[in-house]
């Protein structure tokens, strides 16, 4: 009966080595989807950082005299961002002319297709948000940089969260 005893208590010990070795397997495939997919989540709201410097950086230069064609060009040329294949900068100068807000200039640069959530064409109205309408007064102009930039991810979990994460990242600034 002893030798019956032991040879069960082996089997046993058989069935929890293989049920271990079960559930590391289990923990290491959702170890490796967490590590995944918080690779492409940190990578977009980098790239969401990075693309809130640069908007801020283009309506800086144009609200200080840089040509908007150029403020545009500036901002895809100094971008840590392909933004030359892969997006674009949209810098529009505003006025409030009482009340109503008219697009004075506009230029872009970068190659995606994207249009401005500001507006298009020079004496079109603008739309703009109740934060920026209190930023000018009636006869002053407020400059605004839109950059678009397509975000891809490079994992393949990544790939599978394309449902949560957008293809297409946006930010704008306001001076």
């Amino acid at each position: 009966m002893g030798a019956a005893r032991h040879r069960g208590a082996g089997k046993s010990r058989k069935n929890q080595s293989g049920q271990a070795l079960v559930e590391f397997a289990a923990v290491v495939i959702m170890l490796f989807i967490f590590v995944f997919a918080l690779i492409d989540i940190s990578r977009a709201i980098y790239q969401e950082q990075l693309m809130t410097g640069l908007s801020r950086e283009g309506s800086n230069l144009a609200s200080r005299g840089t040509t908007l064609p150029n403020a545009a060009s500036a901002v895809v040329n100094e971008s840590p961002l392909d933004l030359a294949n892969n997006g674009k900068v949209i810098v529009t100068s505003v006025m409030n002319q009482g009340g109503a807000y008219k697009i004075t200039g506009q230029a872009s640069a970068g190659t995606l297709s994207a249009t401005s959530k500001v507006g298009t064409g020079v004496g079109s109205t603008a739309t703009l948000p109740a934060s920026a309408q209190s930023m000018i007064a009636a006869n002053q102009t407020i400059y605004v940089t839109e950059v678009y930039y397509t975000y891809s991810a490079i994992t393949p979990i990544g790939q599978f969260m394309s449902l949560s994460l957008p293809s297409t990242l946006y930010d704008a600034a306001y001076f």
